[in-house]
């Protein structure tokens, strides 16, 4: 489903007139194992009525999926530049945060988690977090290596994404691929989906 930046590209973000009532999640995805668990989650969300998923990935996650496994658009950072050659044309990071209702970050590794928490923005999805409107969900699942997990920074760049206003979908404790046993795997796709829905829930009633 990966197609090249363009003018359907732009067109599929600008507009809303089409589908106002739809709810739009964007999921970011970083390079953490937990990323195989990616095709699950996108076909569970298309399952919930009236809602419209599309992928930021960073380069590393695709190392964990198959794209053609994901019935939705996919961006990745070379869209970013390609879709940009003018001082006139779309930014990509900025078209994407207007187009999303709610952003979730499944999974968020330890790297990723490191460069919000300081405010570092060097690919598209850290530049879409950068530029997020703080009035809509941001949601994080991280997901890491347990040893990773305990490490004293982590607890302090969780809290700081809080702090921000993010919402965190704690990690669960289980054999992790690697062979470790203990805290650090991202929270099941089943949990992700009924935290999101709720917040799916909660716009529905609102408008």
């Amino acid at each position: 489903m990966h197609r090249p930046a363009g003018s359907v590209l732009c067109t599929e973000i600008d507009s809303k007139t089409d589908t106002v009532s739809n709810f739009r999640v964007l999921i970011g995805v970083t390079g953490s194992v937990a990323a195989i668990k990616l095709p699950l989650l996108v076909r569970k969300l298309l399952e919930l009525p009236r809602v419209e998923v599309r992928v930021v990935t960073t380069d590393h996650a695709k190392h964990f999926y198959k794209t053609e496994d994901l019935e939705v658009q996919i961006y990745s950072d070379k869209d970013e530049w390609e879709m940009w050659t003018h001082r006139s044309d779309p930014v990509l990071h900025i078209e994407l945060r207007r187009w999303a209702d709610l952003l979730v970050i499944a999974p968020l590794d330890a790297n990723t988690l490191g460069k919000i928490a300081s405010g570092i923005c060097d690919n598209l999805l850290t530049c879409v977090v950068r530029a997020w409107d703080l009035k809509r969900p941001l949601l994080f699942c991280p997901a890491m290596n347990t040893a990773m997990w305990e490490h004293p920074i982590t607890a302090q760049q969780i809290s700081r994404l809080k702090e921000f206003g993010y919402t965190e979908i704690p990690c669960i404790a289980k054999i992790l691929v690697c062979g470790d046993e203990g805290k650090g795997a991202m929270a099941e796709v089943s949990t992700i989906i009924q935290v999101i829905n709720e917040y799916i829930q909660k716009a529905s009633v609102s408008s």
